[in-house]
Order: structure tokens, then sequence, then C-alpha cells
């Protein structure tokens, strides 16, 4: 049987602290000329609930035609910063060797729920030679939904569709830092697994429904097993 591994990006594969806030800062004022102040929670949301919410609080209206101008100047903001993101962030201790463990299996298919943008997604994690490693075709993206179980959905969907197999809830792994990541993947029934990498402790993770919940991505037989097992 083949398990399906949907990983999270921030705070779970990479650390780009504080990049969040400076690109949609740059964003609103490009897009309205408006300067940012109302910062929003930023672990677990997607980038449709941002958008939205930082126009809503900032005045502006925050239909699909605003939100879809506010994506556009982020990947814009991204693409320009693309080349320096090596020195903006790091890989997560382990998460290069889990990801080269799982590509060389035959029974994992592995790819992402993250409440980034497609391109903002790629540039994270080709920084430090990560992208290689995931499908993301068949990816759920923030651009997608408010709600991250939408993104779950999604990404279960097209994995089924391109490889022919129906990924029953329980060969699915969602894995991520946040309560958000845990209850999405709890939504669909699947597998969950959090890391204690990000702004919640292993016991908040715990405390969500988390199936597992490990420090870091740094003992390799130890993820492997969270994962697989």
């Amino acid at each position: 049987m083949q398990t399906l591994v949907l990983w999270d990006i921030d705070l779970t594969l990479v650390d780009y602290s504080g990049i969040g806030r400076k690109w949609y800062a740059e964003a609103l004022a490009n897009v309205v000329g408006k300067q940012l102040d109302h910062l929003p929670t930023f672990p677990g949301r997607t980038e449709r609930s941002l958008a939205k919410e930082l126009l809503a609080a900032h005045g502006f209206a925050s239909g699909d035609e605003e939100v879809e101008r506010i994506f556009a100047e982020l990947e814009a903001i991204a693409l320009a910063a693309r080349t320096s993101l090596p020195t903006m962030g790091r890989a997560l201790p382990g998460a290069a060797e889990i990801l080269a463990t799982l590509r060389g299996r035959d029974d994992v298919v592995q790819s992402l729920v993250t409440g980034n943008l497609p391109a903002l997604a790629t540039y994270k994690l080709e920084a430090f030679d990560l992208h290689h490693h995931v499908d993301f075709e068949i990816g759920g993206y923030g651009s997608l939904s408010e709600h991250r179980h939408d993104l779950v959905e999604a990404a279960i969907a097209q994995a089924s569709a391109k490889h022919g197999v129906s990924f029953e809830p329980r060969s699915v792994v969602v894995i991520g830092d946040t309560p958000a990541d845990v209850e999405a993947g709890l939504h669909h029934g699947t597998v969950t697994v959090g890391v204690a990498t990000g702004r919640h402790s292993v016991d908040q993770l715990a405390d969500s429904g988390a199936d597992v919940v490990l420090p870091d991505l740094a003992d390799t037989p130890t993820v492997l097993k969270a994962l697989l097992h």
C-alpha cells in the first residue's frame, strides 16, 4: 500500500521567520498604498485567509479580485527575492534527510499541504535544494481556500487521480508544526504528525489531537517510523 505524506513548509521544513510580515507589508503598500498597521497571526493560516483579513482590516474590499492582486504582488516580491532566500532563512535540522529518504521509497508519495502560494512554496524549498523531493503538482496550496482542510482534500484528490490509487484516510499522513495542520488532517481522518519546531509545544500539539508528536525532524529513523508505522 502506498502512503501519501503531505508536508507543511514554514517552521516544519524551513524557517523564514519574519518574512511573511515583510512581504505582506510590501504587497499591501504596493497594491493599495497603505502601510501595514494590523498584524495577523500567521502560523497555520492560508494566504487566502491572510490576504482577506489584511485587506478588510485596512478598510479595503476583500473579494476574489482584490485578493488576487495581493497574490500577484506577493509572487513578484518573492521572485525578486528568490536568489537571496538562502540568506533569509534556513532548512530545519533533518528536513533534507527525511525528504530524501522518503523520495527513495517506492511505497511513498510526498507532496505539500501549505498555506503558501505555489510559487512561494517552490522558492522557499529550492533555496535549500529541498524541492526535488516533493511533487508540487499534487499539493494543496493557500491560494485555494481560507480553510486548511480544503487543501488536504485537494491534495488527496490530485494524488489519487495522478497515481491511480485511492488514498484512504489512514494511508495519508499530514505533518506540520501547528494545531491547524493537525486539525486539517483530523477533519479527513488522516494520520496526523505534529512537529514542535514552530510556535507550539509538544504538549499543545498533543492536545490538538495529533497521532504522533515529534520535537523536530533531526532523528531520521524516528521520523520515518512516525510517518510510516
